[in-house]
């Protein structure tokens, strides 16, 4: 379960970004394999996975 969540959230976030930034961000695959090619704004993305192991949306 807590794994489910943290997939989900990663992803969820990864693909916020390239939406807001697809010059520099691009997120293709699926929930078993990601292909990532860009600038990650590692920050976001560490938020998104502490608030999913906290218990937030």
């Amino acid at each position: 379960m807590l794994e489910e969540k943290l997939k989900e959230s990663i992803i969820g976030e990864l693909k916020r970004q390239a939406a807001n930034r697809p010059q520099s961000l691009k997120v293709e695959g699926s929930e078993e394999e990601l292909i990532v090619n860009g600038k990650i704004d590692l920050e976001a993305l560490v938020m998104v996975i502490a608030g999913s192991v906290a218990g937030g949306p």
